[in-house]
């Protein structure tokens, strides 16, 4: 990979990982019903730490595929399931969020199998996008959460089309241009859940 390939990939998993510790603190401020949706949000930003990780070291080219994979089948529904969460101050158990988890990764091998994964990636980012804007649009009249909502999804909805080289400026390639998309829309991401008022415990 270039140079700048490795930045990008540096990049991403700074801001992911910064992101994994702001989810982190904000989860003391929680009541115990938030803590496993946050949770969940915090193991999706630190699948994507880990993905741009591993283009940014040396040697770990070879998870890449995984990590990828894992972020987009994995990290993305589950940050856009703890949104949804939040945004609505509902109150999901630990076991449901483990319901959840495994339920995203039988669906991931289910498609896999019936080699269906282009169809099933399309399927679960148009979902967790429109989960992403709707839980900032529901906190209206609040205009940054909606602001963030819009901002993130629209990043990552670009993201997608780098990924899939329907989109392609020509100043950079489609790889970079992705990464690039991706690390202010996972920092706009982590804004937005850390303001989200769930249920908070009293000051």
């Amino acid at each position: 990979m270039g140079e700048t390939s490795l930045l990008l990939g540096a990049a991403l998993a700074l801001v992911c990982a910064s992101s994994s510790v702001a989810i982190g603190l904000t989860r003391k401020l929680h009541t115990e019903g938030d803590q496993a949706g946050l949770f969940c949000a915090l193991l999706g930003f630190a699948i994507t730490a880990a993905a741009g990780a591993s283009i940014a070291l040396p040697g770990a080219q070879s998870a890449l595929l995984w990590l990828s994979q894992a972020a987009q089948f994995l990290a993305l529904p589950l940050i856009a399931a703890a949104a949804l969460a939040l945004s609505r101050s509902w109150t999901w158990s630990r076991p449901n969020w483990g319901r959840i988890l495994l339920g995203l990764c039988a669906f991931f091998e289910l498609f896999r199998q019936m080699h269906q994964l282009d169809n099933y990636r399309l399927l679960i980012s148009v979902i967790s996008l429109l989960l992403i804007v709707y839980a900032g649009a529901v906190q209206w009249p609040r205009r940054m959460p909606a602001l963030l909502g819009v901002a993130s999804a629209g990043l990552l909805l670009l993201a997608g089309l780098s990924a899939a080289n329907r989109l392609n400026p020509g100043l950079i390639s489609a790889n970079n241009l992705t990464l690039l998309l991706l690390t202010p829309a996972s920092a706009l991401l982590a804004r937005l859940l850390v303001i989200l008022p769930g249920q908070r415990k009293p000051e």
